[in-house]
């Protein structure tokens, strides 16, 4: 699940909302172990997804970097190749 989570900061445009909920529920995934929580846990699942959520963007909000912000479509390119080369051609 881990994978799945994307590097956020020092992209050019800005990560997104919707970017940085997807990356903590990710996370809140892995820790709890569960991918679709219980009824009964549905309420504390999504408050851990909102509170990750907003410890994420307040700390995107509060890095500095020297490096020039990186571009997104170059950055796709770079793994899909890096893709290809590890799986073969699809």
């Amino acid at each position: 699940m881990c994978r799945n989570i994307r590097q956020l900061h020092n992209f050019e445009p800005a990560a997104t909302s919707d970017e940085v909920r997807a990356a903590a529920l990710q996370y809140v995934r892995k820790v709890s172990g569960s991918t679709k929580p219980s009824a009964a846990n549905q309420a504390a699942f999504d408050e851990a997804v909102a509170e990750v959520a907003h410890a994420t963007q307040h700390l995107l909000e509060h890095l500095t970097t020297a490096a020039p912000p990186k571009d997104r479509e170059t950055e796709a390119t770079k793994a899909r190749a890096r893709a290809q080369a590890r799986y073969g051609a699809a």
